[in-house]
């Protein structure tokens, strides 16, 4: 049996044992919506082969015993760090998120594309079941430190922003993709560097990560059924605001955390690790990759970041709130300005290689 834990005190609790949804920001794993309609009208006569190939493979259930909590998980995990503790619930809490977030996305879209189109019902389906089980894991994980979410709260108490689906479907694949690569690149470090596995979820990356790979191949097979989300002027500039809204989000979000540290990770050289092979991977489909060995690409990210760690690091001081904001408008604007300096970057133009849709 586990312990009884002492939960760290700055966590807000809607009830004893359950944590109060952190508060949302840009940066925080946000809750989708989109034209179901339209998504029921997608004829995926292009790459249907390609899809149920993909959905094949989701039947046979590679993980479906993988998640299974076994002895190492049995003991007390008082000995942690008081500071160490609350960086890990918090990763654990907005990992959580994510994937019931993900998780609740596509079960709706299965839900409301049953009757009208069956085949991309039963992928989105087959998706929200391993999304479940993530989420699952995840709240289990909280439960060891004594808090966990109620994800019935959090469904009703989340704001949900609508997306098209071509939208869904850029942001949802760099999502998993960059997923990948973040939990494999963690467990290679850890099992190289055995003695910051401060807990027994880091065991499970290493088959995690092939979800997110499988999740990110299905909706690549998805718009290579689209060809016009892939292969004209307009698809060229979102799928570059794309790739920079993700890795932008990421760098920030990261540069704001202690998480990796705790790992006996840099996150600054991890971060880019993981920019550079998602951009990388994303040449298979996208018509554009960012040119990310551009000399001034982290330059600009590392300024962005440092305006973002400003303007919490105002949020923390007694001055009002209104002229908190004030205060944060230069920075705010420099931060807007210095994307939009690598949104101007020239992008590399992958349509001649091969993979590409034309």
């Amino acid at each position: 049996m586990v312990d009884s834990l002492k939960k760290p005190s700055s966590f807000d609790e809607i009830r004893p044992g359950v944590k109060r949804p952190a508060k949302e920001t840009l940066l925080t794993p946000r809750f989708y919506t989109t034209d179901f309609e339209e998504m029921a009208k997608m004829d995926l006569s292009g790459n249907e082969d390609e899809l149920r190939a993909i959905i094949e493979e989701f039947r046979v259930d590679y993980n479906r015993t993988h998640f299974v909590r076994d002895e190492r998980f049995d003991r007390s995990w008082d000995d942690l760090p008081a500071e160490t503790r609350q960086i890990f619930i918090e990763f654990l809490e907005s990992s959580c998120t994510s994937e019931f977030s993900g998780f609740l996305l596509y079960k709706e879209l299965s839900r409301k594309l049953k009757d009208k189109n069956p085949l991309l019902a039963e992928g989105f389906n087959l998706l929200s079941r391993d999304e479940a089980r993530h989420a699952g894991f995840l709240n289990k994980a909280m439960a060891d430190f004594g808090l966990s979410l109620d994800l019935g709260f959090l469904t009703q108490n989340h704001n949900y922003t609508f997306f098209k689906p071509k939208f869904i479907f850029y942001s949802v694949y760099l999502s998993e993709k960059i997923g990948y690569w973040r939990y494999i690149k963690i467990f290679r470090h850890l099992e190289a560097n055995p003695e910051h596995r401060i807990y027994p979820i880091f065991h499970f990356f290493d088959n995690w990560c092939q979800d997110e790979n499988r999740h990110g191949d299905f909706f690549d097979a998805l718009m290579r059924s689209q060809p016009q989300l892939l292969n004209d002027f307009r698809a060229k500039l979102w799928c570059r605001f794309f790739l920079l809204a993700v890795f932008a989000t990421m760098y920030l979000r990261d540069r704001a955390s202690k998480f990796y540290g705790i790992l006996g990770m840099n996150s600054r050289d991890f971060d880019i690790e993981v920019i550079q092979e998602t951009n990388k991977t994303s040449g298979r489909i996208f018509p554009i990759i960012l040119d990310v060995d551009h000399p001034k690409f982290f330059p600009l990210l590392d300024k962005c970041a440092a305006g973002y760690l400003k303007i919490l690091a105002s949020a923390e001081s007694p001055t009002p709130t209104f002229l908190k904001k004030i205060q944060n408008l230069p920075t705010i604007a420099s931060m807007g300005f210095n994307l939009l300096r690598l949104y101007l970057i020239k992008p590399i133009d992958m349509t001649k290689q091969a993979g590409i849709v034309h």
